[in-house]
This record gives structure tokens, C-alpha cells and sequence, in this order.
């Protein structure tokens, strides 16, 4: 199935031919995805998307009803690669320290990298949107709860105590990684990883399954 026919431009330049619904609805986002990131959600217009993607309104509201739409369309896959992104440094080795500082890792290559699709995760302007704020709010619960999984393996702790510790983990990654970026830390991003993973593992280890615990 294709979309709709297009039509001139404004400007008299050519907007581009038939395309596979699907590969259009892959043209679109991906249009989108660099207006939102370089304008933000609130200034970004569909006019400018669909005049950026050579395409009638019509046709880019065939595809997506609103701008909202478009948006949380956009910030889904980019929280999904950041929760797989989490699984990936969990999975890459069976050691637990190493575990912790590839997690550590991960969000400061987050926080740092010129990636669009993940800067919408880190530096939406519509946090106020219930919808968006759940999108968000998942990569903290989903990926603590994937190491809430190795944190209950390795310390014993029930499911809601492994649960917390590992949103602390996560909370601690988050905050620390956009703090060092945001204020132009002088402290190297090796030297930061290190003092963060360490701090975490010291703090996770006091939790051993040999020892008595409360939770």
C-alpha cells in the first residue's frame, strides 16, 4: 500500500514520489526526530515536518493523527534502546563488578553521546505529559528491573528489596552522568565512571547472601 499522492511545495520544489507505507511512515519519523531535537516539542511544527519531508499534511496525517502521536512514537523507540542498551552491559559479562561499571558506562555514554534518538529520552521538553512521562518513566523500572534480577541472584534479597536497590542503581547512573555533562565536570569520564561504579559496588556488596539481612 502507498500513501497519498503528493504535491508541490510552497517553494515550487518537488516533494517526493509514492513510497511503501511503511518505508514513508520510516521517512517521516525519521524527519521528525530532527525537528524535535533541534527545536524541541513545543516549538516544533507538523507543518515544517511535512514540508521538511516533502510531503502534503494530508499524507503526514495519514500516518500519524497529531503531533503528540508522532512525538511519543519517536520517544518509544528511543526509551527501548535505552532499556536494551542496559540489558546488552548486564548480559556482557558474568561478573558482577563488571556488571555495575558497564552500567555505569552505559549512561555516561548516554548522557554524552550526539545520538537524536536518545536525546529525547534525556532531554524532553514534555515531561509534564502523562503519556510521555510514562514513556520516560519506563527506563527507569524496566531496566531496574532487569538488574534487580542479578542483584537478587547474587545478594538473596526478596523481589521488592532487589527492586528498590536497583532503581536507586539507576536513579544514581542517570543523575550522576547529566550532572558531569550539564556542568562541564573537569573530572575525566573515565575517572567519573570509576568513582561511580565503585561507589555502587561497595554499596551493592554489603549485601551478600551469606549474611542476615532485614528486607
Amino acid at each position: 500500500m502507498t500513501d497519498a499522492p503528493t504535491v508541490p511545495s510552497q517553494d515550487g520544489r518537488p516533494r517526493s514520489g509514492r513510497l511503501p507505507r511503511s518505508a514513508r511512515k520510516a521517512q517521516l519519523l525519521e524527519v521528525a526526530l530532527t525537528v524535535f531535537v533541534e527545536q524541541g516539542y513545543h516549538a516544533a511544527s507538523m507543518d515544517e515536518i511535512a514540508e521538511r519531508a516533502g510531503v502534503s499534511k494530508p499524507v503526514l496525517y495519514q500516518h500519524f493523527p497529531g503531533k503528540l502521536d508522532l512525538y511519543l512514537a519517536l520517544i518509544g523507540t528511543a526509551c527501548d534502546t535505552v532499556i536494551e542498551g542496559v540489558r546488552t552491559a548486564l548480559a556482557s559479562t558474568h561478573d558482577n563488578r563488571r556488571r555495575v561499571r558497564a552500567t555505569m558506562e552505559l549512561w555516561f555514554d548516554y548522557v554524552a553521546r550526539d545520538d537524536a534518538p536518545v536525546r529525547l529520552v534525556f532531554e524532553s521538553d514534555l515531561t509534564s505529559d502523562p503519556e510521555v512521562r510514562d514513556q520516560l518513566d519506563r527506563v527507569t523500572t524496566e531496566s531496574a528491573t532487569a538488574i534487580a534480577e542479578v542483584i537478587r541472584e547474587d545478594a538473596g534479597l526478596s523481589d521488592e528489596a532487589s527492586h528498590l536497590l536497583a532503581v536507586a542503581l539507576v536513579s544514581m547512573g542517570q543523575v550522576s552522568a547529566r550532572h558531569w555533562l550539564d556542568s562541564a565536570s573537569t573530572v575525566s569520564r573515565e575517572d567519573a565512571v570509576r568513582m561511580l561504579a565503585t561507589l555502587a559496588w561497595r554499596g551493592i556488596g554489603g549485601f551478600p547472601k551469606d549474611e542476615p539481612h532485614t528486607a
